[in-house]
This record gives structure tokens, sequence and C-alpha cells, in this order.
């Protein structure tokens, strides 16, 4: 059975808000985890084929500067597409980088065999008390240190993977689960949160 341990966590950086409005990637980064260890990294930036508004620049930090001499995004997604191959997924607010994962992939005829999970929704069942679920918000009230930019994919990548593992951790210590399989985290992710409790004593 797949460890929840053992997963590709990924951010995508946008040019807006839906690949069904014509949107597309501009930066993906993504972290590979291995029984709990970060064992390799993807960063890159891509050109999206047209030119983003200011607000996203400001949002990102990604100008249109910098873009201008990034590879196509159909290059960069072939490679991220070997990185991710065999390796189930996580993101935070997972439904957003789906529909871009599955956008892009989908240009240039490739596919993923992993399923996705995500932290956000995980969140919301293990730290209830949170002020709110927003990434930034998650990884201050879980002690985590920080010290970079988010809205940046590599960054935001690491600091979820940091996230994802406590969670694991504040799971295994509480209920008392050596081995967390990632269907578990699929399943607390659709559980109502007056249920976590009663589903995690009973696994």
């Amino acid at each position: 059975m797949t460890q929840a341990n053992t997963v590709i966590v990924l951010d995508f950086e946008t040019t807006g808000l839906s690949p069904d409005y014509g949107d597309r990637a501009i930066e993906i980064g993504a972290v590979r985890i291995e029984d709990g260890e970060v064992v390799d990294r993807f960063q890159a930036l891509m050109n999206p084929g047209q030119r983003i508004n200011r607000f996203i620049e400001d949002y990102t930090g990604i100008t249109n500067g910098m873009l201008k001499d990034a590879p196509p995004c159909k290059e960069v997604m072939h490679d991220f597409a070997d990185f991710i191959d065999g390796y189930n997924l996580v993101a935070h607010n997972a439904s957003f980088d789906k529909r871009f994962l599955d956008a892009e992939l989908g240009k240039i005829s490739r596919s993923y065999s992993g399923q996705f999970a995500c932290s956000m929704l995980m969140s919301r069942r293990i730290y209830q008390n949170a002020p709110n679920h927003k990434l930034g918000t998650l990884v201050e009230y879980a002690n985590i240190p920080s010290d970079g930019d988010f809205h940046r994919a590599l960054y935001d990548s690491e600091m979820t993977t940091k996230l994802w593992l406590a969670m694991l951790d504040n799971i295994g210590e509480q209920y008392d689960i050596e081995s967390i399989p990632f269907t578990l985290t699929q399943k607390l992710t659709k559980t109502p949160k007056r249920d976590v409790r009663k589903l995690l004593q009973r696994w």
C-alpha cells in the first residue's frame, strides 16, 4: 500500500484562475519525498506564450521579462511528467493545481498515474482551530520555520511539504498510527469534521 509520506508535493503559479478561460502555467515547483525525507526537487519558469498582467507580476514576483527567455510550457511539462511518474501527488488547494496539471499535460498528450490529496482540505480536519487554512497561516499555526516568499512555486511546495509531514506526525502521535497510507489521507479530506476522530480511532 502506498504511504502518505512518499509523494510529490507540487505548486503552480499561473496567469490566472482557470485554464478553462485560457490561463496558463508560468512556474512549477515540486518536492519529492520518500519515507518522509526530501530526496529531489523540481523548479522551472515557463513561457505561456502570452503576457501576464500587473496583478500576477506583483502577486508572484514573476515578471514578463523573466518569462520572455523561459522555455515554453510544453518543454517544461514533458520534463515534469517524467518527474512525477509513478508517484501520488499533494497540493495545497489541490483542485486548482490539478486543473492546471491536467490542462498543461493534455496539451502535450501526456498523463500521470498518481492520485491527488489536498493538504488544505486535510488541514481543515487536523487543525480545526486554525484561524484560517491558507498556507502561510497554517505554517505559522504549526510552528514551522519559514524565511522565504510565498507565491513562488518551489517555496510554496517546500512549505506544503513541511505542513504535510507535520500533519502526518500529528495523526501518528495522536492516534498511534505507525504507518499512514495515502488512501487514509484521501478519506480524511472527505470526512465531515465531526467524524474525523472516530475515523482515526477506528483505523
